[in-house]
């Protein structure tokens, strides 16, 4: 970790206790046991989710890719063509969002866009050859560091690497 609680260059961010416990004396430790007797479950999911997708967003920069950019992906892997509106209400990305993230992949010949064939207003997003390609590389990149936070954490269930991390 460096200076800022960022991970390292080439690592993996995982959280212990004392990460998320405020120091003794502190006001920030005065104010954590003044109001509850310790964090709560949706600060430890947020930071668990923080320290997730951190790392996994240094291993996908290693082929120029962002975490948006490879659910993305991922959600056309099926070979379905999927309408906009529909991707952002799975993908939980504002659909302005979504397109700009959609256009992006376009540009790099990743994924297509289609145009209904019964409503010409109907747009869906495919994953093209090229895209199925760098998904597979992608994928491995995410399972590593998938590996290495259970290896990290010594759970191979979600549930013991999510305790571990928070």
């Amino acid at each position: 970790m460096t200076a800022h609680g960022t991970p390292a260059a080439g690592t993996t961010a995982t959280a212990t206790t004392a990460d998320l416990v405020p120091a003794a004396g502190t006001a920030e430790a005065g104010a954590a046991t003044e109001s509850t007797t310790g964090p709560l479950l949706v600060e430890l999911v947020a930071l668990a989710h923080r320290r997730l997708t951190t790392g996994l967003a240094a291993a996908l920069a290693e082929e120029d890719c962002t975490v948006d950019q490879w659910r993305v992906l991922r959600a056309l892997a099926d070979g379905e063509g999927h309408p906009m509106g529909e991707l952002a209400q799975t993908l939980l990305i504002p659909q302005a969002s979504l397109s700009r993230l959609v256009d992006a992949l376009a540009d790099t010949g990743l994924v297509y866009r289609r145009q209904g064939d019964h409503d010409r207003r109907r747009i869906t997003a495919h994953l093209s050859r090229q895209g199925c390609t760098r998904l597979t590389r992608l994928d491995a990149l995410a399972a590593a560091h998938d590996s290495a936070v259970r290896s990290t954490c010594g759970a191979l269930d979600p549930a013991g690497a999510l305790a571990c991390l928070t």
